[in-house]
């Protein structure tokens, strides 16, 4: 048995958890982390993540401040527009095409899209050569025994860490979340989205777009070009059974359906690589914090994905949590600390989560009604300038 003695422990060390621990490091902290899984850094894997991640402005802020953005930057792919479509029917009739502009809101793009296994890999040889970071991969959170001053954390191995405080990065079904007695409060659709990689005829001008129609959005996000071919990662929510039924079909039958739900907006699209299909639910956790443990991230809210809004909340608790350890050191943990993390976080994750829930149950919605709903929502949102641009701000988040 070994004990590390350290400032932090992480519990998780997906891309969360990973940018916790260089976020926390850059500042002077010392970090244990640990992840019962070894991260899967390539495409191919059966557990991969095929997932991409459009972050926003406060997340590459944050990625140049710690010294991630060199590892990620030529794996991105810049955002400078975002294009809503919305549809009724089956073959898709586009009813109306609106246009976000990143230039509306400044000289930089709105994000930029990083594919997540490509995340967790360029992250993940970023922490082996950090000093004051102690990745343990392969070896899990087991229990905690909370004291007043620290943290005593015993590990799957047999391993403990004494730390002064702990953050929970450890996802939908944190364990350490639970070992702090952390209760979350959750909401379930019937539905699951699909994620996977296309090659396509026409190039996508970095435009990101989210075509609407019944069982939710059609998400083409740009991604650096495949072999000399235009490519895009792409999110495909659907109610279940429909999404476990285009899982499996044969990849000629998939791209046939698949090109007609894209409306041919990019030409014929070509698979690349394995489907992954994930449920859709919004889960928050009611408190953010329980003595000196700080839940993020999917421990403390997972949300549809719609508007890149998952992730990017994540990256705002890290933000939050970074800053407050920062503006006093000494008070790393103590309760004074914690109790001003949850201020800040919760309101912002609260309304996020219900604007995303409700938006989520409009887009589904296969109702004339709700359909009408949308059409009226969308025009509203872009034809009046200042909404537009509220809208666009609140996106980006709270930095």
């Amino acid at each position: 048995m070994t004990e590390h003695r350290a400032d932090i422990f992480i519990s998780g060390g997906g891309i969360a958890g990973q940018v916790s621990a260089a976020a926390f490091a850059a500042a002077g902290f010392s970090v244990v982390m640990a992840d019962p899984f070894v991260p899967v850094t390539t495409a191919n894997e059966d557990k991969s993540d095929l997932r991409s991640t459009a972050f926003l402005r406060p997340a590459r802020q944050l990625f140049d401040r710690v010294g991630l953005w060199p590892h990620l930057k030529d794996h991105a792919k810049p955002l400078d527009q975002l294009a809503v479509i919305d549809t009724t029917g089956w073959p898709p009739e586009v009813r109306d095409r609106r246009v976000f502009r990143s230039d509306d809101m400044g000289d930089e793009p709105f994000g930029w899209n990083l594919m997540n296994w490509v995340v967790r890999r360029e992250i993940w040889a970023y922490l082996q050569n950090q000093p004051l970071i102690t990745p343990l991969y392969g070896t899990g959170f087991r229990s905690m025994v909370q004291r007043t001053g620290e943290i005593i954390v015993t590990l799957t191995n047999g391993d403990r860490v004494r730390a002064r405080m702990g953050i929970a990065a450890d996802g939908k079904f944190s364990p350490l979340r639970e070992a702090a007695g952390l209760t979350v409060s959750t909401t379930r659709y019937g539905q699951k989205s699909l994620a996977f990689t296309v090659t396509h005829d026409l190039p996508h001008g970095n435009i990101s777009t989210e075509i609407y129609n019944e069982g939710g959005p059609f998400t083409i996000v740009p991604l650096p070009d495949m072999d000399g071919k235009p490519a895009s990662a792409i999110v495909w929510m659907n109610k279940g059974p429909r999404a476990v039924e285009l899982m499996n079909m044969d990849v000629a039958e998939f791209e046939d359906v698949m090109f007609q739900r894209s409306t041919g907006l990019l030409g014929r699209m070509h698979l690349e690589g394995n489907r992954s299909v994930w449920p859709i639910i919004t889960q928050t956790a009611d408190q953010l914090v329980a003595g000196r443990v700080a839940v993020v991230a999917e421990a403390a809210h997972a949300l549809p994905p719609i508007g890149a809004q998952g992730l990017n909340t994540s990256l705002n608790d890290v933000i939050a949590l970074l800053e407050l350890a920062e503006a006093d050191p000494s008070a790393l943990g103590d309760p004074a600390m914690m109790k001003a993390y949850d201020a800040a976080r919760a309101p912002d994750i609260a309304r996020r989560a219900r604007a995303i829930d409700l938006f989520n149950r409009v887009t589904r919605s296969g109702d004339g009604v709700m359909q009408t709903v949308r059409l009226l929502g969308l025009k509203a949102v872009h034809d009046v300038a200042p909404m537009r641009k509220r809208v666009m701000r609140a996106g980006l988040g709270p930095h």
